[in-house]
């Protein structure tokens, strides 16, 4: 008889973070860490682990990073130094497959912050009661980035309308991110791709149900979108001369 797949996240999840978002306290979350280690952490960090493999198909240069720190997986507590909000706790998963050569520069980095960050394209996945999807691009990308992302766009307009339009990308994904309300400063206003010359972010995201993220099939169907993602994420790549 054959084996019943296993699922990576249970309706315990949904629950720990409902509760999370009306009880985000340190004494209620001390409370509960046991919940929050089994049916949020360890079964993100195994769906990681497992993604490691079949994201190289896609590109070599894509890390799924399993380690309980410092890895794919989007600490739960949230950095309040500068917040006017005080919560001390995000109230969803966050993970991320980045490229290769953001690592490398993270770690050439240690001990010097001041010489700055490589952005390169990443895959994200991010589970939320009523609010999960997946997607990827490059998130508030540094000015100099954003110059050469936008550039790249007016030399190359084909292959981003190309890759944008195509009938499977549209059908589940969306570009999204923030967008100026003006056009940018030394670009045409009247360009054909002013729509996108104008966006802060170059992101797509397709989103997921409770069920799909409750789903034994979840691997599988993260792995077809990540796949729809693979013509931008080699575009971006291109753009800023980086390794896909």
């Amino acid at each position: 008889m054959a084996t019943k797949a296993a699922t990576y996240y249970t309706p315990a999840t949904f629950r720990f973070l409902r509760a999370l978002a009306r009880h985000n306290e340190r004494d209620w979350f001390q409370a509960h860490k046991a919940a929050y280690e089994e049916h949020v952490k360890s079964a993100s960090l195994r769906l990681i682990a497992d993604l490691a493999v079949p994201l190289q198909a896609i590109s070599p240069q894509l890390v799924a990073d399993s380690r309980p720190v410092g890895g794919s997986l989007f600490r739960i507590y949230r950095d309040t130094r500068f917040a006017a909000d005080k919560r001390p706790y995000k109230t969803h998963i966050g993970m991320t497959f980045f490229h290769a050569a953001t690592k490398r520069v993270a770690r050439g980095l240690a001990g010097n912050a001041a010489l700055g960050r490589l952005d390169a394209p990443v895959l994200y996945l991010h589970i939320e009661p009523g609010a999960c999807f997946t997607g990827g691009g490059i998130w508030h990308p540094q000015p100099t980035t954003l110059k050469r992302l936008r550039d790249f766009m007016i030399d190359n307009p084909r292959s981003w309308t190309r890759l944008t339009t195509a009938r499977a990308f549209a059908k589940h994904f969306e570009l999204s991110g923030e967008t100026l309300s003006r056009p940018p400063r030394g670009y045409p206003p009247d360009h054909p791709l002013i729509a996108d010359l104008k966006r802060k972010d170059l992101v797509a995201s397709s989103e997921l149900t409770e069920a799909d993220v409750l789903s034994p099939a979840l691997g599988k169907l993260l792995m077809q979108r990540f796949r729809l993602m693979q013509p931008m994420l080699e575009w971006l790549c291109m753009a800023l001369e980086l390794e896909f």
